[in-house]
């Protein structure tokens, strides 16, 4: 028997001993996640280059914080959320000038030894990208910054966010919605915090049947992405109600590239006026006039003004 069979028989042996398992009721089995090359088979069907990204970062500080890890997977899919090929991943780590917190050394197991010296060249980034039209990750409002400082061809494509866009918990995820616990919602686990494994789990999840409406989790993505929403900036806000807009979903906007410091929300359409008589009612206690600015894919995430 050759190597190959060995392997396959092995396999085999520990599916049948995983399915047995689960048949009992008694315990629930995590299947790693492999590399794959594609999910849905090629019908013919026109198709879309995306690419799924993840960062690791020195801290959370987007004006001071640096990139230490970048990974990419590219992958094509359809207009209604089929995914066909799975491309080459891309990444590389980056050496930030400075030492890497130990806090994040813990969380991701990047040290100061596997970034010394190493750099991630944006030409390559932005060649990488090629013809890609949308790019998606598991926290654009954190990605989207720092890749976009990193390389301008970011700030042209569109991006999604699947961990906002997509309602996890209407679909039964109750036990959060990180990366692995989403993966572990649907039976595998993953190398968490480094990049490209972050990416294939992404990738992984988006090709998904949600358990309950049943649509694939691309389609919800591309259907939020294609819908418009409206930014509502509370500026001037009490301080001391700084919790009541935090419960209603709004952030902070620390104020850059022109931009006053304020909270803000981005809301669907028909969800504006109600909005608005929240800010009236609850936040300014009087008529005042508030703008709303159209959001879409190609500037949502970003901090440019």
């Amino acid at each position: 028997m050759s190597e190959l069979e060995k392997d396959l028989a092995e396999r085999c042996e520990l599916e049948r001993l995983a399915a047995r398992l689960e048949a009992s009721g008694r315990y629930r089995v995590l299947r790693r996640l492999d590399p794959r090359s594609g999910y849905d088979p090629v019908d013919g069907s026109p198709v879309h280059r995306g690419v799924y990204i993840d960062l690791e970062t020195t801290g959370l500080d987007r004006a001071t914080d640096e990139i230490i890890e970048l990974g990419m997977i590219a992958f094509d899919f359809t207009s209604d959320g089929r995914i066909f090929a799975v491309h080459k991943p891309f990444g590389g780590f980056r050496d930030p000038g400075r030492p890497i917190p130990a806090e994040v050394a813990r969380l991701t197991g990047i040290t100061d030894d596997a970034v010394a010296g190493k750099s991630i060249d944006p030409a390559n980034v932005e060649t990488y990208l090629g013809e890609a039209v949308l790019v998606c990750a598991h926290n654009s409002s954190f990605d989207r910054i720092f890749a976009e400082r990193f390389c301008g061809a970011f700030a042209r494509l569109a991006w999604a966010c699947s961990w906002r866009e997509i309602p996890w918990a209407d679909e039964g995820f109750t036990d959060g919605t990180k990366l692995a616990n989403l993966a572990a919602g649907c039976g595998f686990f993953h190398g968490g915090h480094r990049a490209v494994d972050d990416c294939r789990a992404g990738v992984e999840l988006l090709s998904r049947a949600l358990p309950r409406s049943g649509r694939r989790a691309l389609e919800v993505l591309l259907e939020s992405a294609r819908t418009p929403l409206w930014r509502i900036r509370a500026a001037g806000a009490p301080f001391e109600l700084r919790e009541t807009l935090k419960r209603r979903g709004y952030r902070w906007d620390p104020g850059e590239n022109g931009r006053p410091r304020a909270w803000f929300v981005d809301v669907p359409g028909e969800a504006l006026d109600a909005e608005r008589d929240f800010l009236r009612t609850e936040i300014y206690r009087r008529e005042v006039d508030i703008d709303a600015r159209r959001i879409d894919a190609y500037d949502r995430y970003s901090d440019r003004g």
